[in-house]
């Protein structure tokens, strides 16, 4: 009899300490988030906007630890292979989709390695000429590119970069012979571009506005669905051209296995400091177009740019890495 008192104390005991340890509240310790590229660039000033009013929300610090390299591919496979208990994020972003096709080896798998939480913002281009260019349209652009077949130039910060991309895109649907231009880094691509030494590109609006406000470069068309915020009066590539929607995007995702709870409690709370005006505004004033999402929808969005990504690499016959 006193063994069987014995041995369902001990039942008690451990089904108490495993309830307190299940009870534990979470976050009870920092939360890192990993920005897969330098400091100073969009996915970090984001990363670190968002670390600083979610920290608020869950009452936890939250640091940035940027862990850049190869196109974002040393910050992802870090995050892929972390331990799944919340404490590891990943600001992710649209190089998360683009790099399973332009890279021949990484060590993680975009859409079995992580847990999507929550979309964050959607990172407009803008479509931007030189003024010396005779053409303040997508029609007329079009019209020139065809009457000048591979005479006239695009800059973009590197091979697969998203104002590559969305060159290619433009190329394949507008049926015009451009060439491309890489660069190492968006700055030496502007440089360029304002000196008239290449014709068009397509720039994040950041990146882009001092240049347009001033004169130095044209704005013809963003590459969204829908019209800029910033610049309402300049149309969508789409108008003319269907099909032609190129866009980066930033989120926040776990290492796969992450517990659902803490999935959801996290999508929760970004949801939440999104919605708060100095955050929007934050957001907005960078250009961006904000945008939240459920983890389910988060990971339908990411396998469709993961797919449509993959066609336009294979079909532009970019090189891969």
């Amino acid at each position: 009899m006193g063994k069987v008192l014995g041995a369902i104390g001990t039942f008690l005991m451990v089904l108490l300490t495993g309830l307190g340890a299940g009870a534990q509240p979470y976050p009870d310790k920092p939360i890192k988030l990993v920005v897969p590229f330098a400091p100073g660039g969009s996915v970090d000033i984001v990363g670190r906007i968002l670390a600083q009013a979610l920290g608020e929300e869950l009452k936890q610090s939250i640091v940035v630890e940027n862990r850049a390299g190869a196109g974002g591919n040393i910050g992802f496979e870090a995050v892929a292979h972390a331990k799944p208990d919340g404490y590891t994020l990943l600001m992710a972003s649209s190089n998360l989709a683009v790099n399973v096709s332009l890279y021949r080896t990484i060590g993680y798998d975009p859409l079995k390695d992580f847990a999507p939480i929550s979309l964050v913002a959607i990172q407009p281009n803008v479509l931007m000429v030189h003024p010396s260019l005779p053409v303040k349209t997508v029609p007329e652009l079009i019209a020139y590119a065809k009457a000048n077949p591979g005479k006239l130039n695009f800059g973009s910060s590197g091979i697969g970069a998203s104002q590559h991309l969305a060159g290619e895109l433009f190329k394949s649907r507008a049926g015009v012979d451009m060439v491309h231009v890489p660069y190492k880094g968006g700055g030496p691509a502007m440089a360029d571009l304002v000196g008239g030494r290449i014709q068009l590109m397509f720039e994040t609006i950041p990146s882009s506005m001092s240049y347009v406000r001033s004169g130095q470069l044209r704005a013809i068309a963003v590459t969204t669905e829908e019209r800029s915020a910033q610049l309402p009066d300049v149309p969508t590539v789409q108008e003319t051209v269907t099909g032609v929607v190129s866009r980066g995007w930033l989120g926040v995702a776990a290492p796969a296995g992450t517990p659902q709870p803490i999935v959801d409690r996290l999508n929760g709370a970004i949801h939440k400091v999104i919605a708060l005006p100095d955050v929007t505004k934050r957001l907005t004033d960078l250009g961006l177009q904000v945008k939240v999402s459920t983890p389910a929808a988060f990971s339908s969005f990411i396998a469709s740019e993961v797919k449509d990504f993959h066609t336009l690499i294979t079909d532009a016959k970019i090189p891969v890495e």
